[in-house]
């Protein structure tokens, strides 16, 4: 059983409306509704009393008896019946035409809601790459403001250039002293090299003259011990005595 909630007037809690059928009742008997033109439970369906009126006059047709007037009268009533029952027909046909036509009308909205959603979609994924590319050109203009103002506190291109200048004359005198430094070091070193070869040679002459020396005073007294020796008669002398 379907339970749908209504709000009463002038009451703000929801009372519980129960329906007497579910939604798959309420679906048969809207068709049959429409089948039968019958628009509400009371009363004799509109099918069924034009079946009646058409039933009476076809038996009234079958009989023998002069009964032309009867006739004429319930064929009357009988097209009557039937204009009746058509009536509702044809505004059912146009409230039908009028549904279908909405349907497509719906159908027609549904897809540009969809063709604009889809747009829609699209245009916000490109608004999400200009943002994203807004985001990086801005922070590369925040760079160059703060490179900028870096620059802005340097000191100006003339003084920066005498600077240069300065440091560059500086850096030329301090090649040269370098360069002369390095040939006096370089003639130190010759000078210090002949030194030391002059000092070599020196000292090798004083150790060849005193090899010479110590050899001469070696001399000197074994021709000295030989001189005593003769005086003295030698060996032999001594020993005969």
């Amino acid at each position: 059983m379907l339970v749908k909630g209504r709000k009463v007037a002038g009451k703000s809690e929801t009372v519980a409306a129960h329906y007497a059928f579910g939604p798959l009742e309420d679906d048969i008997i809207i068709k049959h509704r429409l089948l039968t033109r019958t628009t509400t439970t009371r009363g004799e369906p509109p099918l069924k009393k034009l079946q009646k009126k058409f039933t009476a006059f076809a038996l009234e047709v079958e009989k023998d008896a002069d009964n032309y007037s009867d006739c004429e009268r319930l064929a009357k009533t009988f097209l009557q019946e039937l204009n009746t029952f058509e009536i509702p027909l044809l505004k059912s046909k146009a409230v039908i035409e009028a549904n279908v036509r909405e349907k497509e009308n719906f159908n027609e909205l549904k897809d540009e809601i969809n063709r604009q959603i889809l747009q829609t979609q699209a245009d916000i994924e490109d608004l999400k790459k200009q943002l994203e590319e807004s985001k990086i050109e801005r922070q590369h203009k925040e760079e160059c403001e703060a490179i900028r103002k870096l620059i802005a506190m340097q000191p100006p291109r003339s003084e920066t250039q005498k600077l240069i200048s300065e440091l560059e004359r500086e850096i030329a005198m301090l090649e040269a002293e370098n360069t002369g430094s390095s040939r006096t070091l370089e003639l130190r070193k010759k000078q210090f090299a002949l030194l030391l070869h002059v000092v070599d040679e020196l000292q090798n002459t004083i150790e060849e003259e005193q090899r010479n020396l110590v050899e001469e005073m070696r001399m000197a007294i074994e021709e000295h011990k030989n001189g005593v020796d003769d005086a003295s008669g030698g060996p032999e002398a001594m020993v005969i005595e």
